[in-house]
């Protein structure tokens, strides 16, 4: 968000907290991108704050709560107050309970894949309206295809890029592997480590695909320990992911400190993975055999 934006989305969280009787008056930013999140003090709430133009925040709650209630590991709503989307200013504003810093290790990669492998087991049994997986393709695919939103991207890149994407949307969509409600992100930074466990947020990225689409998110150990993969899937989807948030980096519009750099590397990366003669390869090659 904008510095002005930041101080009004704050103003908003901490005046919503305070009107349901929680003590709010210190705020510390946690993550500031498309939404801000917060730590409020001394309630010790964590604020999610975002244009009201952004109606994803009523999913989200009502998805949290169905997942938490079927025993999912998914970070909670805070109990003290009702479970639903505040709006003030223009920001709607949703609280979470804030879970305090328990260990600064690394989850290990056999509970970060038990603890995904529950939340698809809970998310199979829901039936909620999502886009599918490929829709976020398509919106990489766009971004690639026009120079005006990526005007910094080499044409090389960009015929690297755009070949990626859509080879790979293909190649998975033929797999027709079995599909489910996933989580869309489960990155390590969307992955808590709480005395409880871990637990998962921002659930609003969730869409429809295989779980080796949300698998390819996290470090190849985690993949591993997850039962019944389909590892040449596993790595076609590493690849299409790679591809996409590499798209992401070049947006003109992309505020993600160090972004371009990384833009860069994760180039190079896809290179290495597309080599029929890299690494990727012969560990492939090793496996089938």
């Amino acid at each position: 968000m904008q510095a002005s934006e930041v101080r009004r989305a704050v103003a908003a969280a901490m005046w919503t907290a305070s009107s349901l009787g929680l003590a709010a008056d210190d705020a510390i930013v946690l993550h500031d991108s498309n939404k801000l999140t917060l730590r409020l003090l001394p309630c010790e709430v964590l604020a999610r704050v975002a244009p009201t133009a952004d109606q994803v925040a009523r999913f989200e709650v009502d998805l949290a709560q169905r997942l938490s209630a079927s025993g999912c590991p998914v970070a909670a709503l805070d109990p003290r107050v009702e479970p639903r989307v505040h709006e003030r200013d223009g920001f709607v504003v949703t609280l979470w309970t804030y879970y305090g810093p328990v260990t600064h290790r690394e989850i290990p990669p056999a509970d970060y894949a038990d603890a995904l492998h529950r939340l698809h087991a809970g998310m199979r049994q829901l039936d909620v309206p999502t886009p599918h997986f490929t829709d976020r393709v398509e919106q990489a695919q766009r971004l690639v295809a026009h120079r005006d939103r990526t005007p910094a991207l080499a044409d090389a890149d960009r015929e690297l890029l755009g070949e990626t994407l859509r080879n790979l949307r293909r190649a998975i969509g033929e797999r027709a592997a079995p599909e489910q409600l996933l989580h869309g992100e489960p990155h390590p930074g969307n992955l808590l480590t709480t005395k409880n466990g871990p637990l998962f947020i921002d659930l609003e990225t969730c869409c429809r695909g295989p779980v080796e689409f949300d698998l390819a998110h996290a470090a190849e150990e985690v993949g591993e320990h997850y039962p019944g993969v389909d590892r040449d899937l596993l790595r076609e989807c590493r690849i299409l992911v790679l591809a996409m948030i590499t798209a992401w980096r070049w947006d003109r519009h992309d505020q993600l400190p160090d972004g371009r750099r990384l833009g860069t590397e994760w180039l190079d990366r896809i290179r290495t993975a597309l080599d029929p003669n890299g690494p990727d390869s012969q560990r492939s090659s090793r496996t089938q055999q």
